[in-house]
């Protein structure tokens, strides 16, 4: 049976990179590949040849992330930018956490391939808990070890 497809939730950019890489991998990538196919198997013995079964490997893994991607950019949303001070999908926020100061991305981490920040998906635990606090904000959440665990909100922002 067919796994359900799920909106996926991305910036702008992070939306325009994973198109941009799809455009590679079914133009350039995909050439370059089926060309190390044809070369190794113009060697002969393909039993023995490594080079081809390392190519043809390389060609399911792309063909792979092409229908991954596909999928992804079909059921794309464009994430409107949250509003600052306000923790959303697509906030870049700034947490005090066990004492220290971290900057983090809001949302599925395939955003995280439009920013140099770590991704915190807001169906994690402490995403979970900040969705929605405000700058300033102190919360709580339960960490998989089953502690208790305090976050307080230094800052959030859209993610640009």
């Amino acid at each position: 049976m067919a796994e359900e497809e799920k909106t996926v939730l991305l910036t702008q950019a992070a939306y325009d990179k994973l198109k941009q890489e799809l455009a590679w991998r079914e133009g350039e990538y995909r050439d370059e590949i089926t060309q190390r196919i044809a070369t190794a198997r113009a060697e002969g013995d393909l039993s023995e040849n490594g080079g081809y079964q390392a190519a043809r490997e390389e060609q399911g893994k792309n063909e792979g992330r092409v229908n991954e991607l596909i999928v992804k950019l079909r059921n794309a949303k464009i994430l409107k930018a949250p509003q600052a001070g306000v923790v959303g999908n697509g906030s870049v926020v700034t947490l005090e956490l066990a004492g220290r100061e971290r900057v983090y991305a809001v949302g599925v981490r395939d955003i995280a391939v439009a920013t140099d920040y770590e991704v915190i998906s807001p169906e994690s635990p402490i995403g979970a808990a900040i969705m929605g606090a405000k700058k300033g904000q102190t919360v709580s959440y339960t960490a998989p070890t089953g502690r208790e665990i305090s976050v307080t909100v230094k800052d959030a922002q859209p993610l640009q």
